[in-house]
């Protein structure tokens, strides 16, 4: 799956829970940038994006992301299966 995809995919699943088709992603997306983005949506995004893309995230991994180009490579290091 290349950054691409997994850019588009991610689009998706965050226009889903935050229920906003207007949401665009760029790597340096960070939660100050998306209305709404509290604990509890952050909660919903992760468990979409497992959902999504067939992985696991562990708690150490997502706690060391800043933006949303960090979740994507992530993402993409997971589906690579390193």
């Amino acid at each position: 799956m290349t950054e691409a995809e997994i850019y588009s995919a991610l689009t998706e699943v965050f226009q889903d829970v935050f229920d906003d088709d207007g949401i665009t992603l760029t790597p340096k997306t960070t939660a100050a940038d998306v209305p709404g983005w509290d604990s509890q949506a952050h909660v919903n995004l992760v468990v979409a994006a497992e959902v999504r893309f067939g992985v696991r995230f562990r708690t150490a991994e997502l706690e060391s992301l800043h933006d949303v180009g960090d979740f994507v490579q992530l993402i993409a290091r997971k589906k690579e299966g390193r």
